[in-house]
This record gives structure tokens, C-alpha cells and sequence, in this order.
């Protein structure tokens, strides 16, 4: 029997939080999409995986006997999957980076020069992915290394090293009451219905909503968007607001929409992001140290 190693992914990460939801959003899938899977696999496998209950999610005894495997199993193909990538990029001497949104602002070509010169011949592959996804690719092994905003789901379970901050400012609509202003306090924004990333994103989201900062005033939802051409759109179109890097007003200029900047809320963290296997990758290792070197002091 062939079994979708996604699904054992799955079960594993059930077993691990104890919870559907929290599985679903260190997986980043809905909550309904996983609950889903799990019973396909109940159901290809022929056997009761997990007993249910308000406390959570168990593992039968026939559960736990799969998730110990599978987990053994997943970390071995986990790592050949790494090492075939590694041996394919090493002959063709090409590094893949993945990043959210607009990376590390202006350093990133410089931080591709210095790679070059260090490794003569070598590319930098870089990959965009979408902000359901805030590890840029490393979570699922896309990528060796990831520009990331900090903090996101699984953060613990990679290494990062903070490169620089920088303010979160707000987009608003330019037709919005409060786009004339130069400077806006966030406790002005509160009551205001904000474009979000997807729930399953977890950490990044409410990073994104300041949720810690709104001194327990609940989240007005306007939009949940994954791109930002879809975020750019909900906003000029009067669908909410949302708070961004202060570089989104140079990146994601757009008519109908204006940044302006926020009191009372914590900068963002740009890092740079690496798996815990490539610590000893001397490629990777080496554009770590491009990354560091190339911010100056005084952004860091």
C-alpha cells in the first residue's frame, strides 16, 4: 500500500500538539481541510488513528504505533530529500533563498554580490512565496536559506539571525479619514477592520494585527489576503487596513493607497533564516555571513 507521506505529516503533527488546531496552523492548512485528511488516511489505512474529545486529540494505540514510525520515517526522508537538493545545487552551483514580501529592502543585491564574490561562479536563486507560507520555503525544504519577518509558526525549530528592524507603519485607503494625518497612534486604529494574512499563519498574523499591542480590544477582520496584489486591492478598495514594513511605501507604492507612519507598536524584525541540518553547509554558511556583513551597524 502506497500512503501520501503528507498525510503521515499530518498525523504526526496532530499527535505532537494534542490539537487539530494548533496542528492546523503549525502546518499552515484549515483546521476543516486537515481534519479531513486525517480521516482519508483513517479511512485508506482501515483503522482508528485518534480518539476525539473536547480535550483534544489522542492517539489509539494503533496511532501512536503509526505517528512513531512515521515520524523516523519522515525525518529520514526529510533528509535525503536534503542531501539530493544539496548534491543537485552543489553541481550546479546555485543557492536557493526564499523570501516574504520585499526580502531584506535594499540590502538584498548587495547581499548577492558579497555571495558572489566570496563563491566566484555561484547563483543565487531567489523565491518569492506568499504570505501563507512566512518561512518563504523552509518549513517544506524549498529553499537552503529564507529572508523572513519574525516571529512565524515553527520559528524554534530553525535558526535565525535578526539582520535589521524597522517601524511598521499602516496602509490605509487614500479616500480613509485618517490619510491626511502624518502620524497616527495605534490606539486610533483599533475599532478599524484590518486586511490580514490567513488564520493557519498563526504568529505572523497576529504579529501583522498587533494583537498583543491593542490592550485587549478585539480584531476587526475586514480581508484575509495571501499576496500582496490581492492585500493592495482590499485596501484601496476600503475593505480594512493593515499595518506593513515601513519599506512597503517604496516597494508596494500603489494609487489609492498611502503609509503613514504608527506610534505604539513594535518594529518589525527582518532575519535570515536557516535549517538546523545545513549549520555545518559551508555555502549556506558563507551567505549567512554575506547577510550579516552586508547590513550596516546602524540598521542592525
Amino acid at each position: 500500500m502506497d500512503v501520501d507521506t503528507r498525510l503521515l505529516r499530518y498525523a504526526v503533527a496532530v499527535a505532537r500538539e494534542g490539537s487539530l488546531t494548533r496542528a492546523a496552523e503549525r502546518l499552515f492548512v484549515s483546521q476543516p481541510a486537515l481534519t479531513k485528511q486525517i480521516r482519508r488516511l483513517e479511512k485508506e489505512l482501515g483503522v482508528r488513528l485518534f480518539t476525539r474529545s473536547r480535550a483534544g486529540m489522542t492517539p489509539t494505540e494503533a496511532g501512536r504505533a503509526l505517528v512513531d514510525g512515521a515520524a523516523e520515517l519522515l525525518d529520514d526522508w526529510e533528509r535525503l530529500l536534503r542531501a539530493t537538493r544539496r548534491t543537485a545545487d552543489r553541481a550546479e552551483r546555485v543557492l536557493r533563498v526564499g523570501f516574504v514580501a520585499s526580502a531584506a529592502n535594499e540590502a538584498t543585491p548587495a547581499i548577492i554580490t558579497a555571495f558572489g564574490r566570496l563563491r566566484p561562479g555561484w547563483r543565487v536563486d531567489m523565491r518569492q512565496t506568499s504570505w501563507a507560507h512566512p518561512t518563504a520555503g523552509l518549513a517544506t525544504g524549498d529553499v537552503e536559506a529564507a529572508f523572513v519577518r519574525l516571529p512565524f509558526p515553527g520559528q524554534d525549530e530553525l535558526r535565525t539571525h535578526v539582520l535589521f528592524t524597522e517601524p511598521r507603519w499602516v496602509a490605509l485607503a487614500a479616500a480613509h479619514p485618517l490619510a491626511g494625518r502624518e502620524r497616527i497612534a495605534f490606539h486610533e486604529l483599533w475599532d478599524e477592520p484590518f486586511v490580514a494574512a490567513p488564520a493557519e499563519t498563526g504568529a505572523w498574523r497576529d504579529h501583522w494585527l498587533a494583537a498583543d499591542e491593542r490592550d485587549g480590544r478585539p480584531v476587526r477582520i475586514g480581508a484575509v489576503t495571501e499576496h500582496p496584489d490581492d492585500w493592495l486591492s482590499a485596501i484601496a478598495n476600503g475593505y480594512g487596513i493593515a499595518l506593513a514594513p515601513a519599506s512597503a511605501a517604496r516597494f508596494y507604492a500603489r494609487p489609492g493607497v498611502v503609509y503613514r507612519p504608527v506610534t505604539g507598536v513594535a518594529p518589525s524584525r527582518v532575519a535570515i533564516a536557516w535549517a538546523p541540518a545545513d549549520d555545518a553547509n559551508p555555502v549556506v554558511r558563507d551567505f549567512v555571513r554575506c547577510c550579516v556583513g552586508s547590513v550596516a551597524p546602524t540598521e542592525r
